[in-house]
């Protein structure tokens, strides 16, 4: 019995849009590892966070090329990008844009809507935690919803809308804290740190001389982007890899879990949103290794990234020494 036409013409459709997704993805990783030295794992996760259609949140210390990362990566995806530098007198209108009033040639006065950094494809939220919860509240609305509301009215974001949030591991006077629900509308938190010592000697040649770097070349677009999105939806997951992702987030809940680990120090575990994003997550990682299918493996890399800023432990876990990625990696080889 030979395939319906339909279907055949589907597959191979289908087959041409993995083929093509594969090769701008090098081209992408290829782009960015011109300018930007190693972080080759960070720059994958920010790959998933784009192909799935979510937000990212760097926790690192000052000095690892986060905007350069930002910017090689928006001028690589050929996407516009802006850098929002967040302080405590920031305001909501700062980064959403306001109404003001201007008068056209007939001399009649109207409101006229400009627009702020936020409308924008890739913006880097630089030191997110450092703006009070008003302007952080604004970036939710934009990060949930894709759209801003000034004065009433409902402005829409450019797709594909990323955002990329930093926060400084060190000072924390002056801060405001992420609140829970913000933090759970971030799909990853990935942690930046030092380069090891053959790249950092690899940074300083690079960008001690007068020889400057080559502009990344645009490896894609917008709608392209949009599209990818949508075949990354298309990846299979079995019933058993779809239940152990299920597993793994319930596992971090002390009341479900049968790690000592989380029982002991977990206050409260990750939410079904979590389940979604691993998920999502993982099936973008099996296509970017050129797989058509997801395994267990996607989802345990994945899980330190998705659940380390979902779950909130007690205070007996840092007067015992006990970090948020032991506790994970203790729950997932209860899992093994």
């Amino acid at each position: 019995m030979t395939d319906h036409p339909t279907q055949a013409n589907s597959s191979e459709s289908t087959a041409r849009e993995v083929e093509e997704f594969r090769y701008v993805i090098d081209n992408i990783r290829n782009q960015v590892g011109q300018v930007v030295v190693g972080q080759h794992e960070v720059v994958e996760h920010l790959l998933v966070t784009l192909l799935v259609g979510g937000h990212c949140l760097i926790t690192g210390m000052p000095g690892t090329a986060k905007t350069l990362l930002v910017r090689t990566l928006s001028e690589a995806l050929g996407l516009h990008h802006n850098r929002i530098q967040f302080t405590p007198d920031l305001m909501p209108t700062d980064i959403t844009g306001t109404d003001i009033i201007s008068e056209d040639g007939n001399g009649q006065k109207n409101w006229t809507f400009v627009q702020g950094p936020i409308f924008t494809n890739v913006l880097l939220a630089d030191e997110i935690n450092r703006t009070p919860p008003k302007t952080q509240a604004a970036l939710l609305e934009a990060m949930q919803e894709g759209s801003a509301t000034v004065r009433g009215t409902l402005h829409q974001l450019p797709q594909p809308f990323f955002v990329l949030a930093t926060q400084n591991p060190l000072e924390l006077e002056g801060t405001y804290p992420l609140p829970e629900a913000q933090l759970d509308r971030f799909l990853f938190n990935i942690l930046l740190d030092y380069l090891d010592a053959s790249d950092e000697l690899e940074v300083v040649a690079r960008f001690t001389t007068d020889v400057r770097a080559p502009a990344p070349t645009p490896c894609t677009n917008a709608q392209q982007i949009l599209n990818f999105q949508q075949l990354v939806r298309q990846v299979p997951i079995s019933e058993t890899v779809a239940q152990h992702a299920v597993n793994l987030v319930r596992a971090t809940r002390p009341d479900y879990s049968h790690s000592d680990l989380v029982k002991r120090y977990v206050k409260f575990g990750a939410s079904v949103r979590a389940t979604l994003f691993i998920t999502l997550a993982a099936k973008a990682r099996a296509l970017m290794a050129g797989r058509f299918h997801v395994t267990q493996e996607d989802i345990n890399a994945l899980a330190a990234p998705v659940l380390r800023h979902r779950v909130l432990l007690n205070y007996f876990a840092e007067s015992d020494g006990v970090s948020m990625d032991d506790i994970l990696s203790d729950t997932i080889r209860s899992l093994t």
